[in-house]
């Protein structure tokens, strides 16, 4: 099988996340809204290390139930600071929360997150046929402007680097090399 270059050969959990997940077009809202925290988490930090706690972030915040999520007490939120299975970082975990309030918002403003979303790309995938995954921007225009519109809806940890990494995790852009077998536009 021939993988994007930056996959780590001896993690399971990147293989099969770059396999099944990464860079597939994503239209289900409640995964949506999990990929968007996970990717909050991530900076600062590596992917691998947020792969790795997945689960039990999964577990801390209710499956990613975004109402669920924007009902926790700040005493809910402070005990998780306390889950040495996860990311213990204050300013983040509350983030989550706040996160989840901003995302029930934009989904009765829009139907749905997905519809809110694409939008941007006018429900298609953009394709940059990536020859090396260094050529790969971390941040572009389309990244810039949907982090300051989140951040205008109430988002927190949403910059233009981490949304950038969204739309590739999500498949609202494709970075996979040309050569990686995964590659959806194949």
């Amino acid at each position: 099988m021939q993988r994007c270059g930056w996959v780590k050969d001896n993690n399971p959990l990147y293989i099969a996340y770059h396999d099944e997940e990464w860079g597939q077009p994503l239209h289900d809202d409640q995964k949506l809204f999990e990929l968007l925290c996970l990717e909050t988490y991530q900076a600062g930090l590596s992917w691998e290390t947020v792969l790795n706690k997945r689960t039990a972030f999964k577990k801390a915040f209710h499956n990613y139930d975004a109402q669920k999520v924007a009902r926790m007490s700040d005493q809910d939120l402070d005990r998780l600071l306390e889950n040495p299975e996860i990311i213990r970082n204050k300013l983040k975990i509350y983030a989550t929360r706040a996160n989840a309030q901003a995302f029930l918002k934009l989904q009765k403003d829009y139907s749905s997150f997905d519809a809110y979303l694409w939008s941007f790309v006018n429900g298609r995938s953009i394709n940059n046929n990536i020859e090396n995954y260094r050529e790969a921007p971390s941040k572009t225009d389309l990244s810039e402007k949907i982090s300051k519109d989140l951040k205008k809806k109430g988002f927190k940890f949403v910059g233009p680097v981490c949304i950038y990494s969204y739309l590739q995790a999500a498949g609202l852009i494709n970075d996979h090399e040309i050569n990686c077998d995964f590659n959806p536009s194949k």
